[in-house]
């Protein structure tokens, strides 16, 4: 069993630490106000600062929002990189940008540690039941000594290659997954409109070509009218820019990437940043002046 420090105990980050907590690793944290009391109650400890939970961890995991967020976590006054013992293991699970991964990777190589960029995809449900999907940017040795702890908490993991090539995944998976969630909202925007059985209709979608857990989960929330968080409209929005940002660099158009991003702007100025990133047909709905569902 593994001393971790778990930094990010957000809606994923929760259940993931209690996973690794359940399999008998010890687990620290940096003291945020009031520590959830499921985590409490399973042991885990709560530290000063980065730092401390370096010091006193042989791995340290952060799953935080954004690129600056592990900067800061990981480099910053009191941050983990200070108080890092020779061949502690790094195992950052955030979605961030590619190309600061690799140079947050050799800051920790070069301080004596070892790097994983590991983000992650399955929402809430797939961190409540262990089965997220994991996409690892890493060295051959920085993969192996990993799998062990994602495996507590995933149950689709891929060495993709070197450092950064984890989150090139995670960027390319967040572009299939809003064109996606577009996708089913406007079909079944279409067919409440034209005044099908909207719940009859993607019964049978989901039995056809046009199947995908997408249009399974988040095709129910659409029609439940359930858009409370599982991922958040905001941090989607943050992938996306990462997607547009990493186009401009590489000369290429991503012209649907840009309209789901548009299209979650647009759920944004209607205060709902903080919805399921399912929410993004609230936009669509707005535009049709009809809700899924209405007669």
């Amino acid at each position: 069993m593994s001393k971790i420090g778990f930094i990010g105990l957000g809606i994923m980050g929760r259940p993931m630490a209690g996973h690794l907590l359940d399999a008998g690793h010890t687990l620290a944290t940096v003291k945020r106000g009031t520590l959830d009391e499921t985590l409490a109650t399973k042991g885990m400890q709560e530290l000063a600062d980065p730092k401390a939970v370096a010091e006193a961890s042989e791995v340290i995991i952060t799953m935080v929002p954004d690129t600056p967020d592990v900067e800061t976590v990981l480099f910053g006054e009191g941050g983990v990189i200070e108080g890092l013992k020779p061949g502690t293991l790094v195992i950052d699970m955030s979605s961030i940008a590619p190309i600061p991964t690799q140079a947050f990777a050799k800051r920790v190589h070069e301080a004596g540690g070892e790097y994983v960029d590991a983000p992650v995809s399955g929402g809430e449900g797939g961190a409540i039941n262990a089965a997220l999907t994991i996409m690892v940017g890493a060295t051959e040795e920085g993969f192996k000594r990993a799998m062990p702890i994602l495996e507590v908490m995933g149950k689709t993991i891929t060495h993709i290659g070197g450092h950064g090539a984890g989150q090139t995944c995670k960027v390319a998976n967040q572009i299939v997954v809003a064109l996606t969630i577009e996708a089913v909202s406007e079909g079944l925007l279409f067919a409440s409109k034209a005044g099908a059985d909207v719940a009859k209709v993607r019964e049978s979608l989901l039995g056809g070509l046009a199947q995908s857990k997408i249009l399974d989960v988040h095709g129910e929330r659409m029609i439940q009218r359930t858009f409370d968080p599982g991922f958040k409209v905001k941090l989607h929005q943050k992938d996306l820019n990462l997607a547009l940002e990493g186009a401009r660099t590489l000369n290429l158009s991503l012209p649907g990437t840009a309209n789901a991003q548009q299209l979650f702007q647009a759920c944004a100025a209607h205060d709902g940043a903080d919805w399921d990133h399912a929410g993004m047909v609230r936009a669509l709905e707005s535009l049709a002046n009809h809700e899924i569902g209405q007669d």
